[in-house]
């Protein structure tokens, strides 16, 4: 059995976490004559600036530098695949908090006092505060709206023996990263700039801060050891303060450190996209969905940023684990004046997977049936219930299987009537069950960006340098990469190292990002220590009279024949002979393929599965809840490291169910976010944790697909398992309901709207499924339903 491979080693960083020692942006010893910056926002949503007056900002103590629009070198704009993000307004303002000037000064302290001297005089503009506004509006649109169809929906949804129609919208979420976003800025020599930016993207920072400096791209550096924390956030959103940092540093020959607290971070950068989506949906007696039609509405912001993918990711994932035969899908993208939101964990996806789940559970509601029976019930199957809605065959189904194995392990039967028998003796306490599957497709969406670099360097004293793409955000990527080089070589974890994340080293990566980081760079760090390998061989192979194919490399030994020799031996003896022990090397995901007209195709290598089973409790006094249980089984395929991936699973289910119950973002009428701090801003904390919390590994998981060591993705899909604590709140709220019928709750289900959706049931309020009559049925059921419950 390898020592490195399904092995669960430490993150590479953890004794450094746990005393305080690892070394972050803002840790960094400070450069001599070090500036600090400060950005001034706007106050309005939107707004004509007419005039704006920075002369008492230029003239505070302390102050070097002051610079606006006009004062970009190039270009004032740091759209990170189509334009309109720039990074200062110039004539109009499109949100409230845009950045409209930056400071530099001796002291933080003293480029904020700065900076609030400022006179800005506006003329107010009409602003789109709402998805409902912006729907109203067909101008109000970022990009084109998409559709994907498949058969014939209408008519599928009109045949159908019963039909539902609904809305439901589900709201934003702040990153809430625990480093905040930063960047220090050292300008060098004939216009060269290095930067240390706390971002997943280093190469996008190196290019858009190449494009507004005016410069080649070869002048920019940029380094990323580590961050505290990224989750979307720093994907397009670390351009702002590195942009800013570079140009002051540029301007004033010094470095410049722009670090923002996280009031202004909160208000300045972009959140995940909130929705609204309608459906309507038909379906049988036994509630299998024969035709379905979603309309779904992204709040983008008042840019497109990275819209587009997100919201053609949410698209994808309406379908979760199901076959929808009949199916129509419209998204639009919305254009609001608010902050231009952005990538955020999932991409999308758990907000078309929320769409169908919520849909499922209404199916399941006004059937009278278990929500599992229905989920079970319209599950993939075989050909040719295996396709997609865009196409591609699922060819690595095991929901059906993980779901019974959880359902058995967690005693689901058993606590589905232990809830009911609850609920039948207690009035003003009441408990929900919900138990979710989750299929997740891996890869990036935007098919170009589905590739890695790195570079791998052995020394003489056997010893390994990696450095690759990938960046560095707790999640454990560089541990699990240097476990690849490792097994590569055949040396223990601990003799490989990696290193910063830098552009000079390995040029032109993609973000850290999709789930993809090991899959992409684990396979080009694996190719490169394998050139690295081969080489050896044919050294080895001379010296043991042996073929190079016979050369085996294991346990920090290389072995050929009856012959042995440590690695670092060999590497002496590879450089006496002038043998190269450096390489690069490259990986690019194979078959995937899309094609944005027909919107068909095979957009990811394969896919992730997982399923959750919550068990929560209400008050409905006061709307408040907990959860009483969680049980999660979740596929990784063939873990590469089992205590890493279990980080990942209960994380990403916690950021889920904090998107769904506590975390609200709250605008008000002139469009200021106002929950821009932990005060109002509410993520999980310890004591929100359920106390039974079951989580493990599907340890029967195999990818079928060549990823590495046969592995899957582990980042994002665990984050849309938390959509079942959400269910289970809805299903304990209707148990407040004598007659069982569905409510309406939107997300997140703070205790606010918890207890309002209790006392619209108690008063025999709207639900939030309208029945659709069908011809020649009463009230849409078929004449003998009557007889068949």
């Amino acid at each position: 059995m390898s020592s490195n491979i399904g092995v669960s080693h430490p993150h590479d960083s953890a004794p450094l976490h746990a005393s305080g020692t690892a070394i972050y942006i803002d840790d960094m010893p400070e450069p001599r004559a070090l500036l600090h910056a400060y950005i001034g926002l706007s106050t309005e949503a939107h707004a004509r600036i007419v005039a704006r007056d920075l002369s008492a900002v230029r003239t505070a103590p302390g102050v070097v530098a002051v610079i606006a629009a006009e004062d970009v070198p190039g270009v004032n704009d740091i759209g990170p695949s189509l334009p309109g993000d720039p990074i200062f307004a110039d004539d109009v303002t499109e949100y409230h908090g845009q950045a409209l000037f930056a400071v530099a000064a001796t002291t933080r302290e003293a480029a904020r006092a700065a900076a609030a001297l400022a006179v800005i005089a506006y003329e107010p503009l009409p602003a789109i505060l709402t998805l409902d506004e912006a729907l109203a509006r067909e101008d109000a649109r970022v990009l084109p709206s998409r559709l994907i169809k498949r058969g014939e929906p209408e008519t599928a949804i009109a045949r159908a023996p019963h039909r539902l129609r609904g809305t439901l919208r589900i709201g934003g979420q702040d990153h809430f990263y625990l480093e905040g976003q930063i960047a220090v800025s050292q300008p060098g020599e004939q216009g060269d700039m290095l930067i240390f930016s706390s971002t997943q993207n280093p190469s996008e920072i190196q290019h858009l801060v190449a494009r507004a400096l005016a410069v080649p791209d070869h002048n920019v550096v940029c380094e990323t050891r580590r961050m505290g924390g990224g989750f979307g956030g720093k994907e397009s959103q670390a351009a702002i303060p590195a942009a800013i940092s570079a140009i002051l540093a540029a301007l004033t020959k010094r470095p410049v450190k722009l670090r923002l607290d996280r009031d202004d971070d909160m208000v300045l950068t972009g959140k995940r996209h909130p929705f609204r989506i309608d459906y309507d949906v038909g379906f049988d007696g036994s509630g299998r969905i024969e035709g379905i039609d979603f309309v779904l509405a992204g709040d983008c912001g008042f840019s497109p940023d990275l819209s587009g993918g997100i919201n053609d990711r949410a698209m994808m994932h309406v379908d979760n684990c199901y076959f929808l035969e009949n199916i129509s899908i419209l998204s639009h993208r919305c254009k609001t004046n608010t902050v231009s939101n952005t990538a955020f964990r999932g991409f999308g996806g758990p907000q078309g997977i929320m769409a169908i789940e919520y849909v499922m559970d209404e199916i399941a509601r006004h059937r009278r049936r278990d929500p599992l029976e229905i989920r079970r019930l319209n599950f993939y199957g075989d050909g040719p219930r295996n396709v997609t809605p865009y196409g591609m065959a699922v060819e690595d189904n095991v929901i059906g299987e993980l779901v019974e194995e959880l359902a058995r392990s967690a005693d689901y039967a058993e606590r589905l009537q232990e809830v009911a028998a609850f609920n039948e003796r207690s009035d003003w306490i009441k408990r929900g069950l919900a138990l979710v599957p989750v299929k997740f497709g891996i890869s990036f969406t935007a098919i170009h960006l589905n590739q890695a670099g790195a570079l791998v360097q052995l020394y003489t004293d056997g010893s390994v340098l990696l450095n690759h793409g990938g960046t560095e955000m707790g999640q454990g990527l560089f541990i699990k990469v240097a476990q690849v080089v490792a097994e590569e070589f055949g040396i223990p974890v601990e003799r490989v190292r990696v290193s910063a994340t830098n552009t000079s080293k390995v040029p032109n990566t993609s973000p850290t990002a999709a789930s993809a980081g090991t899959d992409l760079n684990a396979k080009a760090a694996q190719a490169a220590a394998h050139a690295i390998k081969q080489r050896l061989a044919h050294v080895a192979a001379g010296e043991f009279g042996v073929p190079p194919t016979a050369v085996i490399f294991a346990n920090g030994e290389v072995i050929g024949g009856r012959r042995r020799m440590r690695l670092a031996e060999l590497a002496k003896l590879a450089r006496m002979q002038r043998v190269s022990m450096s390489s690069t090397g490259f990986y690019a995901t194979p078959k995937i393929q899309f094609d944005p007209v027909s919107q068909t195709g095979r957009p990811f290598y394969y896919f992730a599965y997982g399923a959750a089973l919550a068990e929560v409790e209400v008050d409905g006094l006061t709307g408040e809840y907990r959860q009483r249980r969680v049980d999660i089984l979740h596929d990784c395929g063939k873990s590469l490291n089992p205590a890493i991936d279990l980080g990942q699973i209960e994380g990403g289910f916690v950021q889920g169910a904090g998107w769904l119950t506590t975390e609200e973002l709250w605008w008000d009428a002139s469009g200021q976010l106002r929950t821009h701090a932990p005060s109002t801003y509410k993520i999980p904390a310890i004591g929100d944790l359920p106390p039974i919390f079951n989580t493990r590994i599907y340890q029967s998981g195999r990818n079928r697909e060549n990823a590495i060591f046969r592995s899957k993705a582990v980042g994002e899909p665990p984050l849309n398992l938390g959509i079942a604590v959400f269910l289970a709140i809805k299903d304990a709220v209707m148990a407040f309901a004598a007659s069982r019928r569905p409510c309406s709750l939107d997300a997140p289900a703070t205790p606010e709207r918890v207890l309002m959706a209790i006392e619209r049931l108690r008063a025999g309020g709207a639900a939030s499924s309208d029945e659709v009559p069908v011809p020649g049925t009463a009230a849409g059921r078929p004449p003998d339903a009557e007889a068949a419950e």
